[in-house]
């Protein structure tokens, strides 16, 4: 077995068959079906079972793809800190982020970073906390920034401070009986723009109260919700810091008066994976700037 036909393997499950695994690597049929083979014999066991539109996995396949994701994100992950070490203090940081993030990144500690390390490139992902994390998962990205609630297994983790969830409304109109507090049961029959993965916490904030919210949108990313709220679609619920300076502006906002709905940012990053001081240095400085927000 080797990292070549790991990648044959990985290309055939992908595409879902080998014809369409073959055009994407630019290979002939036949001798990709003889590599598969070639890896079933080496294996000792049965890893696809071909069907007429769709290959299936057999157990040992779908045993054999979760450990080859993880041999070729750590091979990703080892490739990026090689070149770190080759190229003495200059290479790529790579990071994940969220689009409500922006209120921290970059800050000031990142500048600062790159002040001390002038030869480091930043490689910047960006994604929902979900797609953060699975890029930490197959070694995209050295370090991410994302929002509780998320998968924590497997993660060393540090917070932000707690910060309110707040409900926008569009550009002249106004809810609620306060002028920067408004309660849940002023929103309940309002239409609901929210991020999909709040959708839980939203929804026992609200069974508490024994009302129900009235979802009229759901979307993975701040912009979007906010995008929808400007357009006079519903009220958007989102993170105070997911508002940017023009947001406030363009929109009147209002923190929920709900202790659930509560949300922070965090820094995280594998627990499982040896990094190089240097990018150790990097989220222990960016870990205590966000502590103190």
């Amino acid at each position: 077995m080797n990292l070549k036909q790991l990648e044959y393997f990985l290309t055939i499950v992908e595409e879902g068959q080998i014809t369409a695994a073959a055009k994407k690597l630019h290979i002939a049929q036949p001798p990709l079906s003889y590599q598969l083979r070639l890896l079933e014999e080496d294996l000792g066991v049965q890893l696809m079972k071909r069907g007429s539109r769709k290959i299936t996995l057999t157990p040992a396949g779908e045993l054999l793809k979760q450990r080859a994701e993880q041999i070729f994100s750590l091979t990703t992950a080892t490739n990026r800190e090689m070149e770190l070490f080759k190229k003495g203090n200059a290479g790529t940081l790579s990071i994940g982020t969220i689009s409500s993030s922006s209120t921290v990144i970059p800050n000031q500690s990142i500048l600062s970073f790159a002040s001390r390390y002038p030869n480091i490139q930043f490689d910047i992902h960006e994604g929902n906390s979900y797609e953060v994390i699975e890029m930490l998962e197959k070694g995209v990205i050295d370090v991410g920034i994302v929002r509780t609630p998320f998968k924590k297994s497997g993660l060393e983790i540090r917070y932000a401070k707690s910060e309110p969830i707040v409900a926008v409304f569009p550009e002249g109109q106004h809810h609620g009986k306060h002028k920067n507090l408004i309660e849940l049961i002023e929103l309940y029959d309002q239409p609901l723009i929210i991020y999909r993965r709040f959708e839980e916490l939203i929804h026992d904030a609200f069974e508490k109260e024994q009302i129900t919210p009235s979802i009229r949108c759901r979307n993975d990313d701040a912009r979007t919700t906010l995008n929808w709220t400007k357009s006079g679609f519903g009220i958007g619920i989102v993170p105070l810091s997911a508002l940017t300076a023009q947001d406030k502006i363009e929109m009147t906002y209002k923190e929920i008066d709900a202790k659930e709905l509560q949300t922070q940012m965090a820094v995280v990053w594998k627990s499982d994976r040896q990094h190089i001081p240097l990018v150790l240095e990097f989220i222990e400085s960016f870990a205590k700037s966000i502590e103190s927000i």
